[in-house]
């Protein structure tokens, strides 16, 4: 037990790094959309920089899961952290050349080695935590992972505006070469992740026994296998729509509040925009560490739905704001809720897994995710290539997500009686 313990402080370390590497790189991009177009065009790019950061975890769904069963789960994630650092070099160079294009292409790069690290992570916490206290272990992952977003928006943000300050720029050549020096932030950044992730104990061995089936790989039947590891069981299953539906929509929210903020506020300065969507990980960090609390030793269903309810209200209120702290707010009150919401779904889902096929468990829910989360973004792409004003975007938003979480909110309210 002493041994577990030692190891969550660096463990925890490790989780917010690698956040804050993936979530500073992003931001740089998005700010310097954010700077050079509007409305539609705004959405529409910056709905395919979301892609870009999604698309990995679809693609190496398979292989990421079986890495995390196959290889002690540490070593997973030290890989990661090297392959990180390589990355961060190539992007800081891309930075210095102007190469936009090259720096956008490499958010798919850099997201590909979140993609393999992420199972190893979540499977990590189940070694450290056990079952008995893994819903307020992921409470603390979930609360560091949006301290380190919190964390990369506000300093990157602000560094983002100082480099730009009475600076003169055209395109976005123009704005990269200028905040050039961010890229070595990324750098340090990354080799101190690397540090760091040496220091990970070894608690479970590697299963020498798990081979990986390339023909199956490559004629996708290893993910119909996979796929079916989580729809078999329902309790998981519908967990993993529940968490689906969440990130699909706060991944549109993230696509879409920027260019219709920008229009309301009349306010073209990242640090404001990108801070008001900081606010919803602030809720989240409450909300995720109250629902560790409530669901300490059981989950309890109404937890979900007082969650489910919550954020959906939140949705529906946001359209109709037109100030800075009743945006802030209402924010708040999404992440708190979605806090609430996503919290007892991931715990049901390693509660219910087998501890010898966690990882691909795990590397299945990503991949719903994820692709759950890639559909918004291209019907959130479309709706912009139609020039539809985000105002009424987010205006009929709510609705749908209240069709798509009633039957997932059934089905699991079933699962517990």
């Amino acid at each position: 037990m002493t041994l577990r313990l030692s190891a969550l402080g660096p463990f925890l370390a490790v989780a917010f790094i690698n956040a804050m590497v993936d979530l500073g790189h992003k931001i740089i991009v998005q700010n310097t959309i954010f700077k050079i177009y509007d409305d539609a065009a705004q959405v529409g790019l910056t709905a395919v920089v979301n892609a870009l950061i999604l698309l990995p975890f679809i693609l190496l769904f398979t292989p990421a899961g079986y890495l995390s069963d196959r290889f002690a789960k540490p070593g997973i994630m030290r890989w990661s952290a090297f392959s990180a650092v390589i990355v961060t070099l190539l992007i800081t160079l891309s930075y210095y050349q102007g190469w936009f294009i090259s720096a956008f292409a490499l958010t798919f790069v850099l997201a590909a080695q979140s993609a393999i690290y992420s199972p190893a992570k979540y499977g990590y916490i189940r070694e450290l935590a056990g079952k008995t206290e893994i819903a307020p272990a992921n409470g603390f992952l979930q609360a560091t992972t949006i301290v380190a977003i919190l964390s990369g928006i506000f300093v990157f943000t602000i560094l983002f505006e100082s480099l730009l300050s009475d600076q003169v720029y055209q395109n976005e050549a123009d704005i990269i070469r200028l905040i050039a020096p961010l890229g070595w932030c990324l750098v340090g950044l990354s080799l101190l992740e690397l540090l760091l992730a040496w220091r990970l104990p070894v608690l479970l061995p590697s299963q020498k026994e798990h081979r990986f089936n390339w023909a199956a790989y490559t004629q996708g039947k290893q993910l119909k296998t996979n796929v079916k590891l989580v729809t078999t069981k329902p309790i998981i299953w519908f967990s993993i729509l529940g968490l689906s539906l969440f990130w699909a929509l706060s991944q549109t929210m993230l696509a879409v509040f920027p260019a219709f903020a920008k229009i309301v506020l009349n306010e073209d300065n990242t640090i404001i925009i990108q801070g008001l969507l900081a606010c919803s990980g602030l809720g989240i960090i409450s909300g995720s560490l109250l629902a560790g609390k409530l669901c300490r030793q059981q989950i309890h269903f109404p937890v979900i739905l007082v969650g489910a309810i919550g954020l959906i209200s939140m949705l529906f209120v946001i359209p109709y704001l037109s100030a800075v702290i009743p945006f802030a707010l209402t924010i708040i009150g999404f992440g708190f809720f979605g806090g609430l919401f996503i919290i007892p779904l991931n715990a049901l889902i390693q509660m219910h897994a087998d501890i010898t096929q966690l990882g691909s468990v795990l590397a299945a829910n990503n991949w719903v995710q994820n692709l759950a989360m890639i559909s918004f973004l291209i019907l959130t792409y479309l709706v912009a290539k139609a020039d539809t004003p985000s105002a009424l975007f987010l205006q009929n938003l709510p609705y749908l997500a209240v069709l798509l979480i009633i039957p997932i909110l059934i089905k699991l309210k079933r699962k517990f009686v």
